[in-house]
């Protein structure tokens, strides 16, 4: 059950009130005055506070309580009761957080209620947070993985574009992540706290798409029996993401102009404007100046989008990218019958970095998904990568009969952009004994999990001296 905080200074009330909290289960923490009650604040940590308004019949130290309680992380639910209740201190008390406020006397129903009510708003509220901040883990720069200098451009912009109100056109082909990008450019912005609603313009036909976005009045059309809110009204306050944007229709496309001009939707059926305050962040996988030259899509709304533009690179555009991903799809996965994290062949890397993969991160991250499905052992080798992928190289599943030697996954813990020193930049250069001795060692230590710790049977893997081994592995070994 909950923490309680309880100030008030007449004794019996509290007595009362406590004793009311305790049979329901709650741990209760009682006070008289407000000095040890501050105390209590930050040192407790309450899921609940009640306290009298007027503790002493002059001053409203309630109060005061009220805001530290809400300054608290996180911050905690308060009920405020009085016996000298006004319009006017309700009014305050509700200003500064309160969740609700009782005079006295109050029934004794009428208080377990109030508590059952801000509790299960506290939990709200809690559980709220707690997704928003998986959100946010989740949708992070580091988890856009990439150390090419093409991704690294992307980085840049993408860092200080993040909490700005300007309008952003994604570009890139099918599968590069355009909608991951959108959702990082809204979970580190101010509007993180508001929805970021995805919208698919080629999804839905084009009297089902108006709707959608711009809601609808009653009577407007067969079958519209309420009003509707649309998604730009649902989404106010945070980010509309609307991808294949050129996909839409030269209607579609002068309604969404005017909500870039004037930051107001019309509902369908409906001739009041409704003032709406969204970021809006498109995405196309075709290019929109060919439209623009076709006559299919208007050249005025491209540039209202084309305010930043982001170009993300295919894949076979940053191949140096591939094994890094690799890595990021397989953290943290175990093979149930091992209980050991899966590893990758040389020949399967190779194989991986040589495709020319025209469905990009969205295809490799599918092609990895089934090698660690199919992979008999640990090790996901060339004949576990999908049979489609290895015709179009001229390879077979029999080549992979000397598939035994592993390849060494990098990190996958990307630092965040800015952080990340660009390819070619000083800060990136170490010495080059250095970088090979790191490399060998990361090596090492794959081959020696594949070995499952034995040493020997590294060594005969690796075809080097039993001690050859441990002076590498203890950093002895100086002709790298």
């Amino acid at each position: 059950m909950a923490k309680v905080l309880l100030v008030d200074d007449e004794l019996t009330m509290v007595q009362m009130v406590s004793d009311l909290l305790l049979r329901d289960g709650h741990e209760v923490l009682p006070f008289t005055s407000g000095p040890p009650a501050y105390a209590a604040l930050a040192s407790q940590a309450p899921d609940l506070v009640i306290t009298d308004l007027y503790l002493d019949k002059t001053r409203a130290h309630g109060l005061d309580i009220l805001r530290k309680a809400r300054e608290l992380t996180p911050p905690a639910v308060v009920i405020v009761i009085t016996g000298y209740g006004s319009i006017e201190t309700a009014l305050e008390a509700m200003k500064c957080g309160a969740f609700d406020y009782l005079e006295k006397p109050f029934k004794v129903d009428e208080l377990r209620i109030t508590v059952q009510r801000a509790l299960s708003y506290n939990q709200a509220i809690s559980e709220t947070a707690y997704l928003r901040r998986q959100l946010k883990k989740k949708y992070q720069f580091a988890q856009i993985i990439g150390t090419s200098q093409g991704m690294q451009q992307v980085f840049k912009l993408i860092h200080r574009v993040a909490d700005t109100d300007s309008t952003i056109l994604i570009l890139g082909e099918s599968g590069t992540g355009k909608e991951m990008v959108a959702r990082a450019l809204h979970y580190n912005s101010g509007r993180q706290l508001a929805p970021f609603i995805p919208i698919n313009c080629g999804a839905l036909p084009e009297n089902l798409l108006e709707s959608e976005l711009f809601g609808h009045c009653r009577g407007s059309f067969t079958g519209a029996i309420s009003d509707k809110k649309g998604l730009f009204e649902a989404a106010d306050g945070g980010t509309v993401f609307l991808d294949e944007v050129g996909s839409m229709s030269p209607l579609l496309q002068s309604r969404l102009l005017r909500v870039l001009q004037e930051r107001e939707i019309r509902r369908v059926g409906d001739n009041t404007p409704i003032y709406v305050n969204v970021r809006v962040v498109a995405a196309s996988n075709e290019p929109l100046e060919a439209k623009i030259k076709a006559g299919t899509f208007r050249e005025d709304l491209y540039y209202r989008l084309n305010v930043i533009p982001l170009q993300l690179p295919s894949l076979r555009e940053r191949r140096d990218d591939i094994p890094l991903l690799v890595s990021h799809f397989i953290k943290g996965k175990l093979n149930p019958r091992t209980n050991r994290p899966f590893q990758v062949s040389r020949q399967a890397m190779e194989a991986l970095c040589a495709y020319h993969w025209p469905g990009n991160v969205r295809e490799l991250e599918n092609a990895v998904e089934r090698g660690v499905t199919l992979c008999e052992g640990d090790v996901i080798s060339l004949g576990d990568l999908p049979g489609s992928m290895l015709a179009n190289l001229g390879l077979s599943p029999a080549s992979a009969a000397a598939d035994a030697a592993i390849y060494p996954l990098p990190s996958a813990n990307v630092p965040e952009p800015g952080a990340n020193p660009v390819p070619g930049s000083e800060s990136a250069l170490v010495p080059l004994k250095n970088f090979l001795r790191e490399q060998e060692h990361a090596y090492l230590n794959r081959v020696l999990q594949h070995c499952g710790g034995d040493k020997e049977k590294a060594a005969r893997l690796l075809e080097v001296s039993l001690a050859t081994l441990y002076r590498k592995l203890a950093g002895e070994e100086k002709d790298i």
